[in-house]
């Protein structure tokens, strides 16, 4: 019983700094619309400044998370928080521009290196075996959790303060995420592993199945962020054209949008579980990919259906998070854990970066005041998870190399 209570702490501690370090998570993409009126963004610069946050985290997460194969990743994620809380703080203080709001988002993309993934991996050392796998669906569950508060708090408070407070706010978040794993998680020691992790990205590299997962993982990163990215703007523009009370609240579809993360991503790993991790995988890919294309299809219909359809299609973007990244974990041995998650975050928030870009370049090309260029940017999320599809379709083929002991 008590390792059980242990367990259940541990997941608890971790989960709660996830989510309340995330409160800065949705502030460009909540902020995207007055953002780009002040300082007079197209829809490309626009999909950069949301798009570079993942930029940042693709830069660092190699080495940070792959280092959590010789160190404790508690270590990591403290670090990473503290940076994450300078960010924000140095966005809120200094950006005035296109260009030092790069600058400053991009630095609050390299703490969520530190954090996110990291964090992952502290908790999974800290879980025995039977654990694991539902431990790492809560904690994947719980980044919704986190980006759906972070919408609807923004949302709440955004027409009481001054962007710049908001900000402030979100770094004082930071800091509390860095107490909650300071005191309530013990240090752990040094893994008995291999020193040169040259061998380890080798071997990581070699298997397919593992590079299978990845690419999933870079289709779903595609859709969801580049879905996340924009939509405060697509409600925005579509109450601009058509008020209605249901998008007047553009923060909170989106908040509700964002926790349907939660259920949706812990329903699709027991889907996995009942079904098979494949061809679970292989069946909600293409419903989340038609679903992209029916929203951009529907923005005509009156709002009572179109938002419906909205967090329908924002369920089924999460249906396969947690499937993927279970799967990734349960498929490579524990010595080589940190490496190979390292790489999954690589690949899959790459996609993360493309996708709002590839959206706001979708947008300028066929108009970003027209329902045929919101269509175009919409397919551009279908593309990406069919990306990832493909990539699942390489498992039932694929050899595995790292099965755990």
């Amino acid at each position: 019983m008590s390792r059980g209570r242990s367990s259940l702490t541990l997941i608890a501690t971790f989960c709660s700094a996830e989510a309340v370090s995330m409160a800065g998570f949705a502030l460009v993409p909540s902020l995207l619309p007055r953002l780009s009126q002040q300082w007079s963004l197209s829809a490309t610069e626009a999909g950069w400044l949301a798009g570079i946050y993942f930029l940042g985290y693709i830069v660092a997460v190699p080495v940070l998370v792959s280092l959590t194969d010789r160190i404790d990743a508690r270590r990591i994620y403290l670090a990473c928080a503290a940076l994450s809380g300078v960010a924000m703080a140095g966005f809120g203080g200094f950006a005035d521009d296109l260009w030092s709001a790069i600058c400053w988002w991009w630095l609050a993309g390299l703490g969520l290196a530190g954090t996110y993934m990291p964090g992952l991996k502290a908790l999974t050392d800290r879980l025995p075996v039977a654990a694991q796998s539902r431990g790492t669906a809560f904690y994947t569950a719980t980044f919704g959790v986190g980006a759906g508060l972070s919408y609807l708090w923004i949302e709440v408070v955004q027409a009481a303060l001054p962007w710049p407070s908001l900000f402030a706010v979100a770094a004082a978040c930071a800091a509390l995420a860095l107490l909650l794993v300071w005191r309530g998680v013990a240090p752990a020691p040094v893994l008995a592993t291999v020193r040169a992790t040259g061998g380890h990205w080798a071997t990581v590299l070699r298997d397919r199945r593992l590079l299978a997962f990845c690419g999933g993982y870079f289709g779903h990163n595609w859709e969801l962020f580049g879905f996340r990215g924009w939509l405060v703007a697509y409600l925005t523009w579509l109450n601009a054209s058509m008020p209605h009370p249901w998008t007047s609240l553009p923060g909170l579809i989106a908040a509700l949008a964002t926790f349907l993360a939660v259920p949706a991503s812990i329903l699709g790993n027991e889907g996995a579980h009942r079904w098979g991790r494949s061809r679970w995988l292989k069946s909600v890919m293409p419903l989340s990919c038609a679903l992209a294309l029916a929203v951009g299809l529907a923005g005509e219909l009156s709002r009572h259906l179109l938002v419906p359809l909205i967090l329908i299609y924002a369920a089924s973007t999460n249906l396969d998070s947690a499937a993927l990244t279970a799967g990734l974990l349960t498929e490579t041995a524990a010595g080589i854990r940190g490496t190979a998650l390292a790489l999954y975050s690589l690949i899959g928030f790459a996609g993360a970066f493309v996708g709002p870009v590839a959206f706001g370049v979708a947008l300028d090309a066929f108009g970003r005041n027209s329902q045929a260029g919101w269509l175009a940017a919409f397919a551009t999320l279908a593309c990406g998870v069919g990306c990832g599809r493909w990539a699942i379709g390489r498992l039932e083929t694929s050899p595995s190399g790292t099965q755990p002991p």
